[in-house]
């Protein structure tokens, strides 16, 4: 029996917009959140961004079962190999349920711990504390909506995460602003009733993601998909995700420890420091969606044996990611004033905050390396470099930098932002000499026979769109 020959390669356009408006649309409606809050109080707002990072600390142990399903399943499906495919989707569940679950158990019961360790102010603790602990239980459906999502990316349907992220962020506004700002007969609970809108949105977007597998994929998970962890393909997911995983949990760790910092530095440093981290991500969702799309896109190439295919996407979607990147830093640097007038009227972060932007422009084109070239160095099986070298440069500059500058040297949030752009720079560079140099074929020249060893054939052929 022969295998049956693998589809076209999917392109690096294609697969990138619907990601890119995924991500500017999650970034759109965090922007607005921080927004709403701030229209209650700067105080409100630094209580949510900092509860947020919190909750975003442990999505990025997701990434540990997101990331290594989709770059094993792109590449089986690269091969030609849907059953391999299906067999790796199937796994990703219950590792995806228990990680939630024990997540969502540490937010939960720990959320003051948490809150103390971060330096939260204590007259915003009365409104962090209950909201975090909501976040806690958002996390545990969180961990399984992000898992599904990005198996879904990987068979390429990429439209179909798009309108599921629309469906649950309308869901979270519908069911957020009145509880909110207690329109009608419900009563006002602040934070607490944007945390309850969350909850109720993912419970509903996990249904739409069951939905989705069983029409796009033709999967229909059993119960045990949902509870029994299977070792094998565990393995070969934690071959790829333990060190993208730990890359950003390393990442998450040093950015904690450096907004612990600015905590420190005051409620408006922090409400400042807030409001720059929601710009400063609209910026790089270019660079974030091209970098995603390039994991793909060079995990399919890879599982068909096409190196020299993989590193043309790689360089071209590096200078795409250059050119958006530094462009957006620019176009915010020079629109700094009005920027930060649409969150607040505090003459004092309105200043600061526009002049930490001219930061971002040196950030940001740094950051580009990081978002392209890891991804890419992941999907071809090259995924301890990143985590190595990364964890030295995050604590080392990063940290190291950020209290130097920052804390000890008086320069608050300037020696913050400093530090953080230095880490990138150090990172990125680093990543590209390692790809230049081509230290990853030999990665994935292992990938693609240890793909082809798994089984020899299948009759039936990949359907990607």
């Amino acid at each position: 029996m022969t295998r049956h020959p693998a589809p076209p390669r999917p392109r690096l356009f294609a697969i990138t917009w619907p990601i890119f408006s995924e991500h500017l649309l999650h970034a759109s409606v965090g922007l607005l959140f921080v927004w709403l809050t701030a229209r209650i109080s700067d105080d409100t707002a630094a209580a949510f961004g900092l509860s947020n990072q919190i909750m975003a600390f442990f999505i990025i142990l997701f990434r540990l079962i997101g990331v290594g399903a989709s770059v094993v399943i792109t590449q089986y499906l690269g091969a030609g190999d849907r059953k391999g495919a299906e067999r790796i989707a199937r796994a990703s569940l219950a590792a995806a349920v228990w990680l939630g679950l024990l997540s969502a158990a540490i937010v939960g019961f720990g959320a003051g711990p948490l809150l103390s360790l971060m330096k939260l102010p204590p007259a915003l603790r009365p409104e962090a504390q209950p909201y975090l602990v909501i976040l806690g239980v958002v996390l545990a459906v969180d961990a399984i909506i992000a898992t599904m999502s990005s198996v879904l990316r990987a068979y390429t349907f990429t439209r179909d995460t798009l309108r599921l992220m629309l469906a649950m962020y309308a869901l979270s506004l519908l069911a957020g602003l009145p509880l909110m700002f207690g329109w009608g007969p419900v009563p006002r609970l602040g934070l607490v009733g944007i945390g309850l809108g969350f909850l109720l949105a993912r419970v509903a977007s996990l249904a739409m993601h069951i939905w989705l597998w069983r029409q796009r994929l033709a999967v229909t998970p059993s119960r045990t998909d949902w509870l029994i962890v299977r070792r094998a393909e565990l393995g070969e997911m934690a071959h790829i995700g333990l060190p993208g995983a730990g890359e950003n949990v390393a990442y998450r760790i040093a950015f904690t420890w450096v907004l612990a910092f600015v905590a420190a530095m005051g409620s408006g440093e922090l409400a400042t420091h807030t409001y720059l981290l929601q710009v400063s991500y609209f910026i790089l969702l270019t660079g974030l969606a091209i970098g995603f799309g390039t994991e793909i896109v060079v995990g399919h190439q890879i599982g068909a044996g096409h190196l020299h295919d993989a590193n043309r996407v790689v360089r071209k979607a590096l200078l795409w990611g250059f050119a958006a990147s530094t462009t957006l830093a620019l176009l915010a640097a020079l629109s700094g004033k009005a920027i930060f007038t649409f969150f607040t009227d505090d003459p004092r972060i309105i200043a600061a905050g526009s002049q930490l932007l001219w930061v971002v422009v040196l950030l940001e084109p740094g950051r580009t390396f990081n978002l392209v070239v890891i991804n890419a160095l992941r999907a071809t099986g090259d995924a301890r470099f990143p985590v190595g070298f990364g964890v030295f440069s995050m604590f080392g500059v990063a940290v190291g930098v950020a209290w130097l500058l920052g804390v000890h040297a008086g320069w608050g949030l300037l020696g913050v932002w400093l530090a953080m752009a230095a880490d990138e720079w150090v990172r990125g560079i680093a990543m590209f000499i390692r790809w230049r140099l081509l230290a990853w074929v030999p990665h994935a020249r292992a990938t693609r026979r240890r793909i082809q060893a798994q089984q020899p054939c299948y009759p039936e052929p990949v359907q990607a769109t």
